[in-house]
């Protein structure tokens, strides 16, 4: 009885053993895999001293620059440490501006995500006294849009009372092929037009505000994403805790 004690106390043992060894590996596996994408040295949190930030990412495999995870790790210059996650995608980069307009850079994140509409993802954080605060990226425009008999569509913009009327005549063989429209200018069904959300973010100067804020692109389409009628783009202020819509226009195609 002893002896079989003894043999099972040893195997236990060395499944153990194993076990451990696996996991140890697989974080050693996961560490080698890190890629150093970008190293920063600014000052994040206000205090007129540089900190380091060092963007990692790690590629979904070896033939592809798409990096399925990528964070930022910070280290303040009282040696305080902070880890930021971020959405995965190509090319991944951090700005450091000040768009909540608090007196310190903020992190804006920002990187492609590789499908046919060219959609970014964003990320604004801010790290003043030392706390890692998410803010919020600006709101969606309420913009709707939807086919009418005729080959015409029509799109509104409700901040700011836009509507304009689309013939689209020139691509009815498109739309009759695709099912959308009957030859006689019949619409099959009623249908939305494609509206994207924001696929790009750009760092601007508001000129009525005198200080920085984004500029905000979204793509409209028609029967498919390639069916472009055009760009709605707005520009916003980050004030009093939230944003404020500076203007917004429509850009033909």
């Amino acid at each position: 009885m002893k002896k079989e004690y003894l043999f099972a106390v040893i195997a236990f043992f060395f499944i153990s053993l194993s076990t451990v060894a696996i996991s140890y590996a697989g974080e050693s596996v996961t560490k080698l895999d890190e890629k150093i994408i970008h190293e920063y040295s600014k000052d994040v949190t206000g205090d007129k001293k540089p900190d380091k930030i060092v963007l990692k990412g790690i590629q979904i495999d070896a033939s592809s620059m798409y990096m399925k995870k990528i964070w930022a790790e910070i280290m303040t210059a009282d040696n305080k440490k902070y880890k930021i996650d971020y959405a995965p995608g190509y090319e991944p980069k951090i700005e450091f501006v000040d768009l909540n307009h608090d007196g310190v850079v903020d992190l804006f994140e920002s990187s492609e995500t590789g499908g046919s509409g060219g959609v970014n993802n964003y990320s604004l954080v801010t790290l003043k006294n030392g706390k890692a605060i998410k803010i919020p990226l600006p709101p969606s425009l309420k913009i709707q849009g939807h086919f009418e008999n005729n080959y015409q569509a029509i799109i509104t913009i409700g901040e700011i009372n836009f509507k304009k009327n689309f013939d689209l005549t020139n691509r009815k063989k498109d739309y009759i092929r695709l099912g959308l429209y009957q030859k006689d200018g019949t619409l099959n069904e009623p249908t939305e037009i494609m509206i994207d959300p924001v696929a790009l973010y750009k760092v601007v100067v508001i000129k009525e505000k005198n200080g920085l804020g984004l500029k905000a692109y979204r793509q409209v389409s028609g029967a498919y994403h390639a069916d472009v009628l055009g760009t709605v783009i707005s520009e916003w202020y980050y004030e009093n805790g939230l944003w404020k819509l500076i203007n917004a226009k429509w850009k033909e195609r």
